[in-house]
């Protein structure tokens, strides 16, 4: 028979050996789970940061450029449409509209069908833009899961981070 092989050790496991220490009675699953969440997330949050910068946009912009990308053909929406999507105040979403207008990657214009609104629209130039950066990140993040995980395991912790964010989400009663 062979032995399993040792377990790799992470920075979680030293937190939760020192609470251990001082505080022996402490559940702290969910601290094992969250706080590799949390760090994987920051890690890959940065990682993705560097990606898009070779593309001269943020993670924020690149987001914009995202979502109205994925609003598919002709690829405008509103300002109030891209806030709420984006969770930004409206005037956080007025700056970023205005470093993207600048560069090129969008245009705003008024609204056919509201005198008092506009439409935010990518631009060619965008579209290429965001086409091109969305594959870099697409292309760190399955190279860093394909790294530790099979396609098997990738799925399931899909599922489960699913299921976890889904009951987080969950009102209280």
């Amino acid at each position: 028979m062979s032995a399993e092989p040792a377990q790799r050790r992470d920075p979680v496991d030293a937190i939760v050996d020192q609470w251990a220490a001082v505080r022996p009675e402490l559940d702290t699953a969910a601290m094992e789970v969250f706080g590799r969440v949390y760090r994987l997330a920051r890690e890959m949050g940065d990682r993705t940061e560097k990606a898009y910068a070779r593309f001269g946009i943020t993670r924020g912009e690149f987001d914009a450029l995202a979502t109205l990308r994925r609003a598919g053909e002709p690829y405008t929406l509103s300002p109030r449409q891209l806030s709420s999507t984006l969770m930004l105040t409206t005037g956080g979403m007025t700056g970023r509209l205005d470093k993207l207008e600048r560069a090129g990657l969008v245009r705003r214009s008024p609204d056919p069908h509201d005198r008092r609104g506009l439409r935010v629209t990518l631009t060619e130039k965008g579209l290429n833009l965001v086409d091109e950066a969305v594959v870099a990140g697409l292309t760190l993040q399955s190279d860093a899961l394909k790294s530790a995980l099979n396609e098997e395991q990738a799925g399931q912790l899909a599922d489960l981070l699913r299921e976890l964010l889904a009951s987080a989400q969950t009102p209280e009663t």
